[in-house]
């Protein structure tokens, strides 16, 4: 089954366009648009009223207080 599996993705490795001009850098877009579609979904995707950007957000302005406090002290 190991050999199988290996060989679906060989395959579809060598079928994937641009093998001669960019060679490795063909696979490229695949991870910048992966790396996009993740961030979108961190921004965008709420689990209760909590989601990555709002807690980015609340930490960012506890350390700015944080910060401002111990100046000030």
């Amino acid at each position: 089954m190991k050999k199988h599996s290996n060989g679906v993705i060989r395959h579809f490795l060598n079928i994937w366009p641009g093998k001669k001009y960019f060679g490795h850098y063909r696979f490229l877009p695949i991870f910048f648009f992966g790396g996009a579609a993740i961030e979108f979904a961190m921004i965008h995707w709420h689990v209760g009223e909590v989601n990555f950007y709002n807690t980015y957000k609340r930490r960012l302005a506890e350390d700015l207080a944080r910060s401002k406090t111990d100046e000030t002290a």
